[in-house]
C-alpha cells in the first residue's frame, strides 16, 4: 500500500517539476526583490512556446495572464502598490514560481567602473571612509541590492546569475560603497521606504563598452564587433561588450533612475567623452522603455594622472579636461545633473575612500529633482560667463543657491592670462554682494581668459554656501 501511494504520488508531482525546470524568469525576478512602487512595472520570464502563464501579486491578489510567444519569452506589467512589503508573486505556467519577501519601494540602477563598483567594505588594503559604522547599521534598513555579475559578452545577453540581498550586517559590505551611502541618504530624507539598489559597474571600463550597437553606430571611430560571437577572454574595454552582458539582461526592469560613476577610463580620448556618453544614455533610455529616467553621474574626483597620460602629450592636465568632458556632458543630456566632487580625491589612490560624498550628493540631486524636495542647495554652483573690466576679469557663475563662499581660505587656483595665452597665478576674491569671483594679475594688464583648479590634482577651495564645491573649469578653448 505505502508504495503504491509514493508511485501515485511520484506519477503525479514528478511531471509537474520537470515542467518547472522548462519555465525560468528574468534573473531580477527572485526572493527579497524590490520592485518599483506605483508603476506598471514588466514581469518576464521564458517557457514552452505557447504556455499559458498567470502572475498574481498578493497585494492586490490580482491575477495577470499572457502566452509565451514562439521562442518561449512572456511578458506582463502589473500594478505596483505604494511603499510596503513584504509581498509575494506567483507565477503559473508549465510549472509553480513563487516569489517571497519582495517590497515594493525605489528602484535605482548604478553603474560604471571601479569606483561605483568598489564595495562598502572596501577593497583589499584600500578603506571606504566609515565603512565599519555603516555596515554596523545596516540592520533593518530595508535596503535590497543586486550585484550584477561582471560579464564582457559579444552577445546580447537574457539572463545572469545573482540574487537579491537583504542588507544586515553580514551582507551590507559587498553592496556598492557609492550606491549604499546614495540608498542610505534617501531613505532619510524619505522615510523608512524600501529601496532597491542594481548594481550594474565593472572595474577599469570605458564608456563605449557600456553603449548598444545602436549608440556606437552614430560614431564612425567606435567600431561594433560581431554580435553572433563570443569569448571567455577579458574583454572589457571592447564597444557593447558590458552593455551586452550586464544592462541587456535588465531591460525593461522599472527603475525611478540611474547614477553613475565613471570617466577615468576614458582620459585618452576626452574630445569624444561628452557625445558618447549621451548616446549612451540616450540608447538604454530608448531600450528601457520607461521614458526619461534620470540620470545623475559623479564627476571624477582629482588624481595625479601624470603617468597615464603618454597617449595624450597635448593635454598634461587630462583629469581636469576629462572633469571638463564631464560638465559638457550634463547640458547633452536631458533629465541629468552632475555631482562635483573636487573635493573628495586623493593624488595618488585612484579609488579615494570618501565615498559617503560621492553617494549623498548624488542623492541630494535625486532629492531635488526627482523628489520634488526643495529648500537646499543640491547642485554646485557652475560657471556660466566672463566679463573683462580693465585689468580684471569677473568671473559670474549660475545654478548659486546661495551665494559662493571659500570658508576664508585664500583662492589660491585661479590662473589667469592674456594675448599670449600664457597663464600666471592669479589673485581673486569673492564680491560678496554680487556673487562673482573677481580675478587680476600684475603680470596681465589685458586679461583674456580665467582657469580655476585646471590640474590633475587639486583640493577645491571655491564652494557653494551649502558645501558643495565648484567645479574646475576654463574660458577659453585654447
Amino acid at each position: 500500500m505505502k508504495y503504491t501511494f509514493i508511485t501515485i504520488l511520484l506519477a503525479v508531482v514528478l511531471p509537474f517539476v520537470c515542467s518547472a525546470q522548462k519555465m525560468k524568469l528574468g534573473s531580477l525576478f527572485c526572493d527579497n526583490m524590490v520592485i518599483q512602487q506605483q508603476s506598471e512595472s514588466p514581469v518576464w520570464g521564458w517557457d514552452d512556446s505557447g504556455a499559458k502563464v498567470s502572475v498574481t501579486c498578493s497585494w492586490d491578489q490580482k491575477t495577470y495572464k499572457t502566452t509565451a510567444s514562439g521562442d518561449g519569452k512572456w511578458i506582463v506589467k502589473v500594478k505596483t502598490p505604494g511603499a510596503g512589503g513584504p509581498f509575494t508573486i506567483t507565477v503559473k505556467g508549465s510549472g509553480l514560481i513563487v516569489l517571497h519577501n519582495v517590497f515594493s519601494g525605489e528602484v535605482w540602477l548604478a553603474s560604471g567602473q571601479s569606483n561605483m563598483s568598489m564595495p562598502l567594505k572596501g577593497y583589499f588594503c584600500q578603506p571606504v571612509t566609515g565603512s565599519n559604522e555603516a555596515i554596523l547599521g545596516s540592520k533593518n534598513k530595508q535596503i535590497h541590492f543586486i550585484n550584477v555579475p561582471a560579464l564582457a559578452s559579444y552577445k546580447a545577453r537574457d539572463n545572469f546569475h545573482a540574487s537579491w540581498i537583504t542588507a544586515s550586517p553580514a551582507t551590507a559590505g559587498e553592496c556598492s560603497a557609492v550606491a549604499w551611502f546614495f540608498a542610505d541618504f534617501l531613505q532619510q530624507q524619505l522615510g523608512k521606504i524600501p529601496i532597491g539598489i542594481i548594481n550594474a559597474s565593472f572595474g577599469g571600463s570605458n564608456v563605449e563598452s557600456w553603449m548598444p550597437p545602436s549608440a556606437c553606430g552614430k560614431f564612425t571611430d567606435i567600431p561594433v564587433p560581431p554580435q553572433n560571437a563570443d569569448t571567455s577572454e577579458w574583454i572589457n574595454n571592447v564597444p557593447t561588450v558590458l552593455y551586452n552582458g550586464m544592462i541587456h539582461p535588465l531591460l525593461t526592469y522599472c527603475i525611478k533612475g540611474m547614477i553613475w560613476y565613471q570617466g577615468e577610463s576614458n582620459i585618452f580620448n576626452v574630445p569624444r567623452y561628452a557625445p558618447s556618453l549621451a548616446a549612451m544614455v540616450s540608447a538604454w533610455r530608448d531600450e528601457w522603455q520607461c521614458g526619461s529616467f534620470p540620470f545623475y553621474f559623479a564627476q571624477i574626483a582629482p588624481y595625479d594622472y601624470t603617468d597615464w597620460n603618454f597617449f595624450t602629450p597635448q593635454w598634461p592636465e587630462i583629469s581636469a579636461y576629462l572633469r571638463e568632458a564631464q560638465s559638457i556632458s550634463r547640458n547633452l543630456i536631458p533629465n541629468s545633473a552632475l555631482a562635483v566632487l573636487l573635493d573628495a580625491g586623493e593624488e595618488h589612490q585612484i579609488h579615494p575612500p570618501i565615498k559617503k560624498v560621492a553617494g549623498e550628493r548624488l542623492a541630494l540631486l535625486a532629492l531635488a529633482k526627482t523628489y520634488g524636495m526643495k529648500g537646499f542647495e543640491a547642485e554646485s554652483p557652475e560657471y556660466d560667463s566672463l566679463e573683462i573690466k580693465g585689468d580684471k576679469a569677473i568671473v559670474h557663475f549660475k545654478k548659486g543657491f546661495n551665494g559662493l563662499t571659500n570658508y576664508e581660505k585664500p583662492l589660491q587656483l585661479f590662473e589667469i592670462a592674456g594675448d599670449n595665452k600664457v597663464f600666471v597665478k592669479a589673485q581673486a576674491y569673492i564680491d560678496g554682494d554680487k556673487g562673482n569671483v573677481v580675478v587680476s594679475s600684475p603680470l596681465v594688464s589685458e586679461p583674456k581668459a580665467v582657469r580655476y583648479a585646471f590640474k590633475n590634482f587639486v583640493k577645491a577651495e571655491l564652494f557653494g554656501t551649502g558645501g558643495l564645491p565648484v567645479s574646475s573649469f576654463r574660458t577659453d578653448n585654447w
